[in-house]
C-alpha cells in the first residue's frame, strides 16, 4: 500500500519549519543537489536527535550485557545457557515488535510512538537496576521491557532519515546512523566494563535510564510527525502469525543450548517456521500488508539486505565471545577488558562515519567487499589467540575487525535503502531491522552453542583453554558469515546515492 509521507496537517506547527510536500516540489530547482526531502525540518540533525539516541541506548545495551554476564552468573547463581537471556531475551521482544512498526506508523503519529519507546526503555531500565538478587525473572523482565523501545527506534530512526534529509545527503545521513549503530555495540563492553569496575552491574541500567531520560526530552521538543496517518485494516491472523513465527524461532533456536534438539525444542521451532510462512503469504498477498514484502523483490534491496545481516551477525557474535573469552580464557580482570576493547570502538566510529560519505561518491560494491576482507583477516587473528596471547595481539585483531565490520555496513545498508521506491522506505527499513534481530538473535545463540561444545571438545590445557577452544568454535563461525557476504556482495551495483536519488 501506497504511503504518504508528508506530515500530518494537525502537526505543521509542532514540526520545526516543516512545509508540506506539494511546496517542497514546487520549490525545487532542477539538479541533484537542489533536491529537497519529503519533510522540509530547518534542522535535520536535530529532528533525528531523539532517534539517534534512543537507537544508541538499543544497540548500546545489546553488547554491553556481554561484560556483565560473568557478573550476573555468579550474582543470581545462575548458568551460561539462562545468563545468554539477557542477550537473547532482549533481541526476542525487538523481533516481535520490528515487524509491526510500520503499521503503527500508520495508526500512531511518530512523535508520540517515538515518546513511549523512550519511556519503555527508561521504565525497564528501572526495573532491572532495582531487580532483588535472588530473582532474575524480575532482572530479565526489565531487560525485556527494553525491547520494545528499540524494537520501535530503530526502524523509525532508518525510515525518518528517509524523510527529513534530502535525496542526495542519504549516504551521508545513514553514515550517521551507522555511526549510532556500529560504534554502540563496539564501544558498550568498554563503558559496561568501566561501570560495573568502579560500581557494579546495577550501574549499567541506571546509566540506560539517564541516557533515556535525555533522549525523551530531545525527542519531545525536535521531533516531527513525518508521515500522514493512513489507519489501514489491522489483519488479526497477520499479527498472530507474526508473533509465533519470529518468537517462535528465536526461542527454540535458544533453547538448545540447553535442552538439545529435544521434542519440545523442535516443536516449537516448527511452529516458529510454519508461521513464518504463513505470515510470509499472507503478507504478499494482501490489499494492506503489515509489512509490504514486495520490497524483498527489488533485487539490489535483498542483496543489501543479506549483507546487513551476516555483517551484524559478525558483529554480535564477536562481540559476544571477546568479553567471556577475555576473562575466562586470557585471565583479564572486567574493567581492563572493557579498556581492551576500547580502541576498536573508537575505530568503528570513526569508519562509520566516513563510509557513509564514501558511498555517496564511490558506491557500495568496492566498500563492501573491502570491508568483508578486512573483516576475515580479523576474525582469523581471533581464532588463532591462546591463553598466552598478549593483549597488544588481541587489540589489533579486534582493531582490523573494527575497520572491516563498518566499511561494509553503511554503505550495504545505504543501497539497500536508497534502491526502494517512496512507499516502500518504511517497509524496507522495518523489513531490515526485523531481519538483523531475529538473525542477531539466532546467532548470538548459535555462538553460545558452539561456545559450549568447542569447552566440552577440549581435554587439554585446564579451563582456560577450554574456554578458549569454545570461543575458536564461535569465531569460526563469524569467519563463515563472512565468506557467504563477501559472495554475495558481488550482486551490488555500483551505483552512489546520487545514482539513486535521480531514479526515484
Amino acid at each position: 500500500m501506497s504511503q504518504s509521507t508528508a506530515p500530518e496537517n494537525g502537526n505543521l506547527k509542532e514540526a520545526e519549519g516543516a512545509k508540506p510536500q506539494s511546496q517542497q516540489q514546487n520549490a525545487a530547482p532542477a539538479g541533484h543537489g537542489a533536491l529537497k526531502a519529503r519533510v522540509d525540518v530547518k534542522h535535520p540533525n536535530l529532528t533525528m536527535l531523539g532517534l539517534y539516541l534512543g537507537a544508541f541506548l538499543g544497540m548500546l545495551s545489546e553488547t554491553a550485557m556481554n561484560i556483565a554476564l560473568p557478573d550476573l552468573m555468579t550474582s543470581f547463581h545462575i548458568g551460561s545457557g539462562t545468563a545468554q537471556w539477557m542477550v537473547v531475551g532482549y533481541m526476542l521482544v525487538i523481533g516481535i515488535v520490528l515487524p509491526f512498526t510500520s503499521l503503527l506508523l500508520k495508526w500512531i503519529p511518530s512523535k508520540p510512538l517515538l515518546l513511549f519507546a523512550l519511556s519503555m526503555f527508561f521504565i525497564g531500565s528501572l526495573i532491572s537496576g532495582f531487580a532483588p538478587g535472588n530473582s532474575f525473572a524480575i532482572l530479565l523482565a526489565g531487560r525485556m521491557i527494553q525491547g520494545i523501545s528499540t524494537g520501535l527506534a530503530l526502524p523509525m530512526m532508518f525510515s525518518v532519515i528517509l524523510e527529513v534529509f534530502p535525496l542526495n545527503k542519504i549516504g551521508a545521513a545513514m553514515g550517521t546512523a551507522g555511526l549510532v549503530v556500529m560504534f554502540a555495540p563496539a564501544i558498550g563492553p568498554t563503558l559496561a566494563g568501566a561501570l560495573i569496575g568502579a560500581f557494579s552491574w546495577r550501574a549499567i541500567f541506571f546509566f540506560f535510564a539517564a541516557v533515556a531520560l535525555v533522549a525523551f526530552v530531545c525527542a519531545a521538543i525536535w521531533m516531527v510527525n513525518a508521515y500522514k496517518l493512513t489507519k489501514p485494516h489491522i489483519d488479526l491472523l497477520s499479527c498472530i502469525t507474526s508473533i509465533l513465527g519470529f518468537g517462535g524461532f528465536v526461542l527454540g533456536v535458544s533453547l538448545i543450548s540447553d535442552f538439545g534438539f529435544s521434542l519440545p525444542v523442535i516443536a516449537i521451532l516448527v511452529i516458529g517456521i510454519l508461521a513464518i510462512a504463513c505470515y510470509s503469504y499472507r503478507q504478499l498477498h494482501m490489499n494492506n500488508p503489515v509489512i509490504d514484502l514486495h520490497a524483498l523483490g527489488i533485487r539490489q534491496f535483498t542483496v543489501g539486505a543479506l549483507i546487513v545481516m551476516m555483517n551484524f551477525g559478525i558483529t554480535l557474535a564477536t562481540m559476544y565471545l571477546m568479553p567471556q573469552e577475555l576473562q575466562n580464557g586470557l585471565g583479564v580482570k572486567v574493567a581492563l577488558t572493557g579498556l581492551v576493547m576500547l580502541p576498536g570502538g573508537v575505530v568503528n566510529a570513526l569508519v562509520s562515519m566516513f563510509s557513509g560519505r564514501l558511498y555517496d561518491i564511490v558506491g557500495a560494491k568496492w566498500l563492501v567487499r573491502g570491508g568483508l576482507v578486512l573483516s576475515m583477516i580479523g576474525v582469523i587473528l581471533l581464532m588463532l589467540a591462546s591463553p598466552s596471547s598478549s593483549i597488544a595481539y588481541i587489540i589489533c585483531a579486534h582493531v582490523i575487525l573494527m575497520i572491516g565490520v563498518p566499511m561494509a555496513m553503511s554503505p550495504a545498508q545505504s543501497s539497500a535503502l536508497a534502491s526502494l521506491p517512496q512507499q516502500l522506505s518504511t517497509d524496507g527499513s522495518t523489513i531490515l531491522n526485523t531481519m538483523q534481530q531475529v538473525v542477531g538473535a539466532v546467532i548470538t545463540a548459535v555462538a553460545t552453542i558452539l561456545l559450549g561444545a568447542g569447552e566440552a571438545s577440549s581435554h587439554s590445557g585446564g579451563k582456560a583453554m577450554a574456554f578458549v577452544t569454545g570461543s575458536r568454535w564461535g569465531f569460526t563461525f563469524a569467519l563463515a558469515l563472512a565468506i557467504i557476504a563477501f559472495i554475495v556482495s558481488f550482486g551490488l551495483s555500483k551505483q552512489t546515492s546520487t545514482d539513486d536519488a535521480s531514479k526515484r
